[in-house]
């Protein structure tokens, strides 16, 4: 989601829709990207369904879902995973749900348990879920990176690999996550952008299957408890957006001397950080979409409010392993460790992805984060939270 929307919306607001934004748009002002989103899911979903998650006893109230357009083409993927290329044309006659999404994105992994949990439910009733990747950042363009992630969140449906965006804007997509309904004669009937509604989300499929013809199609809903980082966020207490390192949407960085795009700087942090401030420490060269360290020792520090904290990171050169530890207040994480890091807050970056960092106990409260890298050659994108 966009680094500035977070402090303007309640959190179960949220959840439902801010979604991240597609970093090729220019920003809009910050109240109108919230009441725009919003607005766009009030058209695309229908009034609450008015039944408790999971209850089968009661009878799903009919969705007055709306045309929206035939789906788009799906030919500009330039590989598919999981599956043979798949045409709108061929889909003609089953119920189609198009997910967009980019492995490193804590929103999507974050969606991920309840999709996963739909293509199994009712891969039998004719429904087909298709996941198209649209990378974010330029190491997420990677097949073989792009393959790792497929088998280590445990995604087997079909994926169209978008390295070049054709798929996102023959949809006149904006969003990372994004679910678009397809019915079956072709047309797009609903969509959901960001995190949250899961229940209405299924209650749209089983109306779309139902009126296609699918026999039994089941009337619950699925209920599922994503652990890591899939794990429903802790909307009550996050209280810090995303933040960005790359120049290009870099905001609330605080080392003394600013930030100097495409050369190596020896940056140094404050003494004090207000809240969401972060700063860099040590040599580093910050390019439009990541910072790479250029010295050993190298440091990040970042003032927050989460229970979450994760960290888009990589080494610099594949196969290149790198040591960092990270520290909480000035000690060692302990319990508020997360699942890539251990107590003492020791960790080997050695591949590009998302890194948990932090999962505090209750009561979460504000913390220094400070990570500390032992070895030069490494590439830090974004901070998200949870």
């Amino acid at each position: 989601m966009d680094a500035d929307i977070e402090d303007l919306a309640p959190p179960a607001v949220l959840a439902q829709v801010v979604p991240r934004r597609s970093t090729l748009l220019l920003r809009a002002p910050r109240a109108l990207v919230v009441v725009t989103a919003a607005v766009f899911a009030f058209l695309g979903d229908a009034s609450a369904v008015g039944e408790k998650p999971g209850d089968p006893q009661r009878a799903p109230v009919t969705l007055p879902l709306r045309a929206q357009g035939s789906m788009p083409s799906l030919d500009g993927a330039v590989q598919w995973l999981n599956s043979p290329p798949l045409t709108a044309a061929a889909l003609r006659g089953k119920v189609v749900l198009v997910q967009f999404w980019t492995y490193s994105c804590i929103n999507w992994q974050r969606t991920l348990p309840h999709v996963r949990a739909w293509a199994e439910k009712y891969k039998d009733h004719g429904l087909v879920v298709i996941g198209v990747h649209t990378p974010e950042f330029s190491f997420e363009k990677d097949l073989d990176r792009i393959r790792r992630a497929l088998a280590h969140f445990k995604v087997d449906y079909p994926v169209a690999v978008d390295s070049h965006r054709a798929v996102w804007s023959a949809f006149g997509n904006n969003f990372w996550p994004a679910l678009y309904f397809v019915d079956a004669q072709g047309t797009i009937r609903h969509h959901h952008f960001g995190e949250g509604d899961f229940e209405r989300s299924e209650r749209v499929l089983q109306q779309l299957l139902k009126a296609a013809g699918a026999k039994d199609v089941p009337a619950d809903t699925v209920r599922v408890t994503g652990t890591g980082s899939q794990a429903q966020a802790d909307w009550a207490n996050l209280r810090t957006p995303e933040t960005y390192v790359g120049h290009d949407r870099a905001e609330n960085f605080a080392s003394p001397s600013g930030m100097t795009v495409g050369r190596t700087v020896r940056y140094a942090a404050p003494e004090r950080l207000r809240p969401k401030a972060w700063a860099l420490a040590g040599d580093w060269t910050v390019g439009r979409e990541v910072a790479l360290l250029e010295g050993k020792q190298g440091r990040i520090v970042h003032r927050f409010r989460a229970r979450d904290l994760h960290l888009v990171m990589g080494p610099a050169t594949q196969g290149r392993p790198v040591a960092f530890r990270v520290r909480l207040d000035g000690k060692p994480p302990g319990s508020a460790h997360g699942a890539d890091i251990d107590a003492q807050g020791r960790g080997v970056l050695a591949e590009h992805r998302l890194h948990q960092l932090v999962r505090q106990p209750q009561p979460v409260g504000d913390r220094l984060f400070e990570i500390e890298f032992e070895d030069e050659g490494v590439e830090v994108y974004a901070f998200t939270f949870g």
